[in-house]
């Protein structure tokens, strides 16, 4: 890094000590920036992952690979909600820790002309999650599940577990006949 010296003339000490009262005046009017929500730990008792963020990042990769974008979906969200807390409270990474990923979507009514779900534990942030299954041959499939449309997505903090965060992502095609 290379430094510069900035010096403001000996007679003019009015007008050097205006431009940092002024440049001070600027720097305190902004809000400090935030950082984004795909970075953010979910290893917090507080931590609720953001859907909306989820689904632009996996929309954004869908279209990258020609197809549709998803939106988030309501009772697609309590699924994945049900499976991520199910796994972090027996500390089991499992597609079945409740029953079968099929029997589970049936079972609340959710009728779909295809379905996937992505699992994952210690992925402390969203952007580690999409990174992991974007790497992952089938979770990457899952990702691009061809006619998928809606998703639901979860972060469930264990603080005991090792894994200390649990995930669950599901994509899906809801039926026709399905509002």
């Amino acid at each position: 890094m290379r430094l510069r010296a900035f010096s403001i003339g000996a007679g003019a000490p009015l007008a050097g000590t205006a431009l940092l009262m002024l440049l001070g005046a600027c720097a305190g009017d902004r809000e400090p920036p935030q950082e984004p929500s795909f970075y953010r730990s979910m290893a917090t008792a507080d931590a609720k992952v953001d859907a909306a963020v989820a689904a632009s990042m996996i929309s954004g990769y869908r279209t990258n690979n020609g197809l549709p974008t998803v939106t988030v979906d309501p009772e697609l969200m309590k699924l994945a909600e049900a499976q991520a807390q199910a796994m972090a409270r027996l500390d089991k990474l499992d597609h079945n820790v409740i029953r079968a990923f099929p029997e589970r979507l049936s079972s609340q009514g959710y009728r779909s002309s295809t379905a996937a779900e992505n699992i994952g534990a210690g992925y402390h942030t969203l952007a580690e999650a999409f990174s992991g299954w974007r790497d992952s041959p089938p979770h990457r499939a899952n990702m691009l599940l061809k006619g998928a449309t809606r998703m639901g997505i979860a972060a469930v903090y264990s603080p005991k577990s090792k894994y200390k965060v649990f995930w669950a992502l599901i994509l899906a095609a809801p039926d026709e006949g399905r509002g």
